[in-house]
């Protein structure tokens, strides 16, 4: 019964549409997360041309820590995929493993850490959450919409 189960599971993915960048539209706008004294922004254009565009920093009162630039955009053999430049280095390609209306994740066994890029949305609330590939190592942030 579980090797029918997982047939039909496989064919109901090879059957369902590719998701386009239209698809994750939902992520598209300002969103900030502060608390003690640290904050973090993430913003993303709404999907044109087959891209989304993004960026993040975080810092700590004034002083910028980090900074990412982020696309979502075709990876390889078509799929969505999501690069990041940490500190405007060379992106690093995340697939897209799944997705609905108001969630996407996006994954890299390979890359060291994070694994996986998680996002919700919730209204005008947006749950970012990195993580090892088996959920280990979990960091999230909460962010609101600005």
């Amino acid at each position: 019964m579980r090797m029918i189960a997982a047939a039909l599971a496989v064919l109901l993915v090879a059957a369902s549409p590719a998701a386009r960048v239209d698809d994750l539209g939902w992520l598209a706008g300002d969103w900030v997360s502060e608390a003690d004294g640290r904050w973090t922004e993430e913003s993303w254009a709404a999907p044109r041309g087959g891209v989304m565009l993004g960026h993040s920093r975080s810092g700590r009162g004034e002083a910028l820590r980090e900074f990412e630039f982020l696309r979502i955009a075709a990876g390889e053999g078509g799929g969505l995929a999501y690069l990041a430049q940490p500190q405007g280095r060379a992106p690093v390609a995340f697939a897209l493993v799944k997705h609905d209306a108001t969630s996407a994740t996006f994954e890299n066994a390979a890359h060291d850490y994070p694994q996986r890029i998680a996002y919700a949305r919730s209204g005008d609330t947006l749950v970012a959450t990195i993580s090892k590939i088996d959920g280990s190592k979990a960091r999230s942030w909460t962010y609101r919409r600005r």
